[in-house]
């Protein structure tokens, strides 16, 4: 498979404070990628640096981040505004709160597509009615109809999968897209996730701290200790014997906790 994304020895700071020292990996067309860590290890940090989501104080400060020949970090502003969301999709944590609560669905997902193409509302209307029907909504046009706030925390999180699958990007950025869902409901949206991998051949970089999630999941996975990598490789070998000892704490916590 070929490859579509890589960082290439990557530092990110925070009003000079450095967050992520010198990580590097990469994913090809089709691959699931987990990112793993403790919660400020430095796992959404990567993925915002690719979408040029790191705010006011934070900078790539050196290294990069390669997507089709160009240097994610050095695109201008307004150039990013055609990658994102065309190209390389986002899932936020909390998908509601990526929604405006005083508009539908519909209206919310209508302008988001039209940003990037010329698109009749009819046409609109069935492929987003098609698009939830894949994604297992017995009636689309009332989820379109709704608002945010009149949807489950597990409905928005698979509307937002939904939603960042609308222009089918090649890359799908995946930030603790199951962390605020119960067990039943995580089980879906892993389902979602790699029938999205399956049905559009999309790239998925998964940031998650649950190895459940990346065992189920992943193909690859690189896992993150105050933001430098301390294991990075295929996941099964990984998890059956981790190199690591911050790795072998990880799983070794994991173990504890289940029984």
């Amino acid at each position: 498979m070929a490859e579509i994304i890589r960082y290439d020895q990557v530092d990110i700071s925070y009003n000079g404070r450095l967050a992520v020292h010198d990580v590097s990996f990469s994913a090809a067309e089709g691959e699931i990628l987990g990112i793993v860590g403790e919660s400020g290890s430095g796992k959404s940090t990567l993925i915002k640096a690719a979408m040029g989501l790191l705010g006011r104080d934070g900078l790539v400060t050196r290294g990069d981040i390669w997507y089709k020949g160009l240097d994610l970090p050095d695109v201008p502003p307004k150039e990013m505004r055609k990658i994102c969301g065309a190209q390389i999709g986002m899932i936020f944590q909390m998908a509601g709160s990526s929604f405006c609560p005083i508009r539908t669905v519909r209206a919310q997902l209508y302008e988001f597509m039209t940003e990037h193409e010329k698109i009749s509302k009819q046409e609109f209307e069935e492929r987003a009615q098609a698009l939830l029907a894949k994604f297992g909504f017995q009636d689309p046009k009332r989820i379109l109809d709704s608002y945010p706030f009149e949807l489950s925390g597990g409905m928005q999180q698979r509307v937002g999968i939904a939603a960042a699958m609308l222009l089918n990007p090649k890359i799908l950025m995946a930030d603790e897209p199951t962390s605020a869902l119960d067990v039943s409901v995580q089980k879906q949206v892993v389902e979602e996730m790699l029938m999205v991998r399956e049905t559009f051949g999309t790239t998925i970089l998964l940031v998650t701290h649950n190895l459940g999630v990346i065992g189920a999941m992943a193909d690859k996975m690189i896992v993150l200790h105050k933001g430098e990598a301390m294991e990075y490789g295929n996941t099964k070998e990984i998890l059956a014997d981790p190199q690591s000892e911050y790795t072998k704490k990880l799983l070794s916590a994991v173990l504890k906790l289940r029984r």
